[in-house]
């Protein structure tokens, strides 16, 4: 079945991939049950909860040092594997309320510190906004979102809408670092109450992204940088088209002529059997979930999908 939105073509979701993606982990089960399968609430929720106990949810549980820290030493050379891993959980959908979910975010909370910036807490953040982004979002989605950590973010945003870390350096925004904030903006905002100065910097950087149709420069029209047009998971820091276009649709933007190249690009890559695939892995992982690269991905399957629904319903 083909289904057409202006010029972009792609293939539903066969049951044969369906069936696919549920044999994954008890992440992307959950997801596609949440988002693409329409499960009863009782379902979604009942496989959710496997996140804390089964496959990479738990492997990541398990692997946590008594110390809170994922990798290297306590408080010194982890601080960007904790990040990096404490997304992947949140990304994975895991309850914060789940008890082992609790018990990790409640270890680094009491252990890990920045104790080369005065010993603040781990979830006030560092002074990188990429990075800052992240943790930003983690903290809010587990429960523990930082006022001060907000206030830097948002007295950070340049003139062009975006971020970057090599400001005040650089006065030009960057797309890797702008897609962190905005999604710890967008977890910040639906963890706590409403906060128009929140909501009108996520629109700002929205523009900056859109006026660039996602991968352009704005002077010149040309792709900024072709790896953004592989599609990789986890995404760490790295900005790619799919990870822009997953930003739109989870933060509810209505699809418009900006978007379209995007998803036609992004559609063009669904190989005939109706899966995608894993392009440009990148080495700060700190999970080993799918197969190399040009092998099919459960993980961009699902998000290309989810992207494909939301664009297709602006009509």
């Amino acid at each position: 079945m083909t289904a057409q939105t202006s010029k972009v073509q792609f293939t539903a979701p066969r049951k044969s991939v369906l069936k696919w993606l549920l044999a994954g982990d008890p992440s992307i089960r959950y997801q596609v049950m949440r988002d693409l399968t329409g499960e009863p609430a009782k379902v979604v929720a009942a496989e959710r909860r496997r996140i804390a106990t089964e496959g990479w949810g738990a492997d990541i549980l398990k692997s946590q040092s008594p110390e809170g820290n994922w990798g290297g030493e306590p408080d010194r050379r982890d601080w960007m594997r904790t990040i990096y891993t404490l997304t992947l959980l949140k990304d994975f959908g895991i309850d914060p309320a789940d008890r082992e979910a609790r018990r990790a975010v409640g270890l680094v909370r009491k252990n890990i510190t920045w104790w080369q910036l005065d010993g603040r807490p781990f979830f006030d953040g560092e002074t990188e906004p990429c990075l800052n982004g992240r943790i930003l979002g983690i903290g809010a989605y587990f429960g523990h979102p930082s006022e001060r950590l907000l206030e830097r973010l948002l007295g950070e945003q340049l003139e062009d809408g975006g971020w970057n870390c090599e400001a005040p350096k650089s006065r030009r925004s960057s797309f890797h670092t702008t897609i962190c904030v905005l999604e710890g903006l967008l977890d910040y905002e639906r963890a706590t109450a409403a906060n128009p100065a929140v909501k009108r910097a996520r629109r700002r950087a929205q523009e900056y992204l859109l006026e660039r149709r996602l991968f352009r420069s704005l002077s010149t029209g040309e792709v900024i940088d072709r790896k953004w047009l592989k599609f990789s998971y986890p995404t760490i820091w790295h900005y790619d088209i799919l990870r822009g276009l997953e930003y739109m649709r989870d933060a509810g933007v209505k699809p418009d002529e900006r978007v379209v190249e995007a998803v036609e690009l992004m559609a063009k890559k669904q190989h005939q059997n109706g899966r995608w695939p894993l392009q440009n892995p990148h080495p700060e992982s700190p999970l080993a979930m799918e197969g190399r690269s040009g092998t099919a991905s459960r993980w961009n399957t699902l998000r290309a999908l989810r992207v494909l629904e939301w664009y297709s319903s602006r009509d």
